[in-house]
């Protein structure tokens, strides 16, 4: 039976001032898939919109779909785009939620070396211990046949503020 390495890659930390993005370069094409592990928060009221772009791309290559559930309203909201120069991911914590606490979300991207298009899933938790949580899921793509060799990924406004830190493994199937 086949099983998977996880490999730390790098991480990043987010300091002092906050930063406008937090990006990963130079990865290596060695592993069969990646995987994005999030634990952020941007200084915005309310939830922010999450978006990712692989290789400094921003052209209209992007295509997603995505829902969203906000525990103090009984409907999913669901949203897809396609032709996008970003690809939207979901939301995540802002300065209103409660305090130092942080949104944890997931990005896998499997075959992340192959020349074919780059599909991907995201599962990330927002929570606001007074009012309300949220939880997006989204599935997305990416229309390149070049490998992903660099990740960045950004509030729609603002910044990640201070604390808030990725980490990218590599995984390894054999």
């Amino acid at each position: 039976m086949a099983s998977n390495t996880y490999e730390a890659i790098a991480t990043v930390t987010v300091g002092s001032g906050g930063a406008s993005s937090i990006d990963f370069t130079s990865i290596p094409g060695t592993y069969t898939d990646l995987c994005l592990l999030t634990s952020i928060r941007g200084n915005q009221n309310n939830g922010i919109e999450y978006y990712v772009r692989f290789n400094n791309d921003s052209g209209n290559n992007y295509s997603y779909r995505y829902i969203l559930k906000d525990s103090s309203d009984p409907t999913v909201v669901s949203a897809n785009g396609s032709a996008q120069n970003k690809l939207l991911l979901g939301i995540v914590g802002g300065a209103t939620p409660t305090a130092n606490t942080f949104s944890n979300d997931m990005l896998y991207i499997p075959n992340y070396t192959s020349s074919n298009n780059k599909s991907l899933s995201f599962d990330g938790v927002m929570e606001n211990n007074s009012t309300m949580q949220w939880m997006s899921l989204a599935a997305g793509l990416w229309s390149s046949s070049s490998a992903i060799t660099s990740i960045s990924i950004f509030p729609n406004t603002n910044v990640w503020i201070q604390h808030s830190s990725a980490t990218l493994y590599g995984i390894k199937n054999s």
